[in-house]
């Protein structure tokens, strides 16, 4: 047998599992980026989405105590509604979005109550 028989032999397989061994390690590599971009991802949806829906409870509080809630936060609420609803699940924040909404625009007149 002579020497390029042999090396052809041990050396081709050896090569093309080589290569094949390189590719594969570079395809997992990729997909474990992807897999921690998503993560990343999920996590700031899930961030965004509880500060939006601690924003919404603590201006439901804070107008619901003083019985009204001027246009402006109103508009306000309804924004941060809009945005949450497009990021999922939205569990007790409907039922609070359907109060807010309820609530008068105007400060009630008091000036009877003297």
């Amino acid at each position: 047998m002579m020497w390029y028989e042999i090396l052809a032999l041990v050396g081709v397989p050896g090569i093309v599992t080589a290569l094949l061994n390189w590719i594969e390690r570079r395809a997992i590599r990729k997909d474990n980026a992807k897999s921690k971009i998503a993560e990343k991802t999920d996590a700031l949806a899930l961030g965004v989405q509880a500060l939006l829906r601690a924003q919404m409870i603590a201006d439901y509080n804070r107008y619901s105590e003083k019985g009204w809630a001027p246009i402006y936060a109103r508009q306000n609420f309804e924004n941060c509604w809009v945005q949450y609803e497009a990021l999922g699940v939205n569990g007790v924040i409907n039922d609070i979005h359907k109060k807010f909404l309820d609530l008068p625009t105007q400060k009630p007149d008091t000036k009877g109550e003297e």
